[in-house]
């Protein structure tokens, strides 16, 4: 191990430590230093009537995202969406929408030819080229309009996957 790796994972190692300690002080800490402790982390003052236990959580919570990182832009897109279908509908079992994973390869033959996109965080790639939409991908193979979930099989799945959920009642299926 070199010497920059023996610093670097020492600092994690403190920093970790520095994460622990603060963490089990929380419960300890006095109700108007908790307050002042959120005020500095979210610079915003706290909700006037937040109750102890969620004030904890809500510093905890910062604590530990400024030490490990904050949610990926996908995870915040997802919640938002069920946060709007939440207040449109009432209903999350009517958020079920197909959600592909960054990495995810999807493989279309057509004509004679096989096609492969990889879904990345922000679209697809296709050919070393970046597309916005999968749809966009499905006309230039294609030649003509098509949805880009039908044209690579992921809508029939999905569909299918949603009939069976709605059967047995399990989790959200539309990840592909």
């Amino acid at each position: 191990m070199s010497a920059l790796s023996r610093n670097v994972s020492a600092k994690r190692t403190t920093a970790a430590a520095d994460l622990a300690a603060k963490l089990a002080a929380l419960p300890e800490m006095a109700a108007v230093d908790l307050r002042a402790e959120w005020r500095q982390l979210y610079r915003a003052h706290p909700p006037q009537r937040i109750g102890r236990h969620l004030l904890e959580l809500g510093v905890a919570w910062k604590l530990q995202e400024r030490a490990y990182g904050s949610l990926s832009a996908t995870t915040k897109r997802r919640l938002a969406d069920l946060v709007k279908t939440m207040d449109e509908k009432g209903d999350l079992a009517k958020a079920r929408a197909v959600r592909l994973k960054p990495g995810a390869k999807l493989v279309r033959e057509w004509q004679g030819k096989t096609y492969d996109v990889t879904v990345l965080e922000d679209g697809f790639q296709w050919r070393g080229q970046r597309w916005r939409s999968l749809s966009a991908i499905a006309r230039e193979i294609s030649g003509t309009h098509w949805s880009g979930l039908r044209f690579f099989g992921v809508q029939a799945k999905a569909e299918a996957a949603a009939e069976v959920g709605s059967e047995t009642d399990t989790e959200e299926t539309g990840d592909a």
